[in-house]
């Protein structure tokens, strides 16, 4: 019994800090917070497939803000500055059971280009501008592995469709750099 009351008060002194000597507060030094670079890789979906150093290296545009989203077979990225609405890059990869003729039946846009080495089968074109938005570059692809993927480039609204065409070349070589196995 004594030993249960002994035991008890040990106790009673160790959870009201008896004895224990007070902790001084870590101080921080004095400064501007460090900026750390994040990876669009680490927002998931299919930002994992994006890395802000290749993209700057194809359109020589730099980004460095990423934002996934998942719903049902379908994984999305948007990247943009911080500073700037526009430009923006969106890329798209769904599971998909298509062929390439369904592919190039139900798929491929009316006026789109064939692009080479991309995919199973592959297209990029342009859109115009509307009044919300500047036009648009756009690559989509059926890739290898039963995905359907697709790069849009969203430009600023005061750009021509003459500089989506020119940015459409940038995203078609981006393309192929992308791995959408590992998703």
């Amino acid at each position: 019994m004594h030993g249960r009351i002994w035991l008890a008060g040990v106790g009673v002194l160790l959870t009201t800090g008896c004895g224990a000597s007070e902790v001084e507060p870590v101080r921080l030094p004095a400064g501007e917070p460090a900026t750390v670079q994040v990876g669009a890789a680490s927002s998931g979906g299919a930002c994992r497939l994006l890395d802000f150093a290749v993209i700057e290296e194809h359109t020589g545009v730099r980004f460095d803000v990423a934002a996934a989203s998942e719903r049902g077979d379908t994984r999305t990225c948007v990247v943009r500055a911080t500073d700037a609405t526009w430009p923006e890059l969106t890329l798209t990869v769904t599971d998909t059971s298509i062929d390439v003729p369904t592919f190039t039946a139900d798929v491929l846009p009316a006026g789109a280009k064939k692009v080479s080495k991309l995919g199973q089968a592959a297209y990029g074109r342009t859109v115009a501008k509307t009044a919300k938005r500047g036009p648009t570059a756009e690559v989509g692809w059926l890739a290898t592995e039963d995905r359907l993927a697709t790069l849009r480039w969203t430009c600023r609204p005061d750009d021509d469709r003459a500089t989506a065409g020119e940015v459409a070349d940038h995203l078609a070589d981006l393309a192929r750099t992308l791995d959408t196995r590992s998703l």
